[in-house]
């Protein structure tokens, strides 16, 4: 059978963005990866999916979630401080994953080559269904192919923003499951792009 995100199976992950890494990259993409992460948190938000947050220490030297991207998780999201590359090996975070009851996993966020991919393969190994949004990643190296063929090759599945968006809408606006979604959750939002800026 073929796997599709579910909004009621799925768990946001947003890893490691910080000033710190964003600093890294240049200043256009840098805005870019900003506004479409907020987005990402916005979209997440819309349909309730709950977003696991991580922030690698020392905070005060690599800074904490962009305050545009955190004001819109929801209620029931958390942040998290690491001290490992794989967000998994730490009991707090791994705790959280289970109470969670989620058997998805969306994760964005950086390094690609880094904790993205050992907190993939942390997750994999685990057996969660582990979706990787490709065009929300970022890192300071210019070169990530391999660790994204190693990620797919493990189990991981990779998407786009705009994939995503939709997979999570289900239905053309006006249509019965587009009105039963509404009627659930409220309008949705009109500004909410539904494709990343690049």
């Amino acid at each position: 059978m073929a796997r599709r995100v579910a909004r009621d199976q799925c768990l946001g992950v947003i890893i490691d963005v910080q000033d710190f890494f964003l600093s890294q990259v240049e200043t256009r993409l840098r805005s870019e990866l900003e506004s479409n992460l907020k987005n990402f948190a916005r979209l997440l938000g819309y349909f309730r999916v709950p977003t696991l947050a991580t922030l690698e220490r020392p905070i005060e030297h690599k800074g904490t979630l962009p305050a545009e991207i955190r004001k819109h998780l929801g209620r029931s999201s958390r942040t998290f401080e690491k001290d490992c590359f794989d967000l998994t090996k730490e009991r707090t975070i791994r705790d959280f994953l289970r109470r969670s009851k989620k058997r998805q996993i969306i994760a964005v966020g950086c390094e690609t080559d880094v904790c993205v991919l050992q907190s993939c393969l942390g997750l994999l190994d685990l057996g969660y269904e582990t979706y990787v949004v490709e065009d929300l990643l970022f890192s300071s190296s210019n070169d990530v192919e391999a660790s994204m063929a190693r990620m797919q090759a493990e189990g991981a599945i990779f998407l786009t923003y705009k994939s995503l968006y939709y997979e999570l809408a289900e239905a053309v606006e006006g249509g019965h499951r587009s009105k039963k979604m509404i009627a659930e959750l409220g309008p949705f939002p009109d500004d909410l792009p539904d494709f990343a800026a690049q």
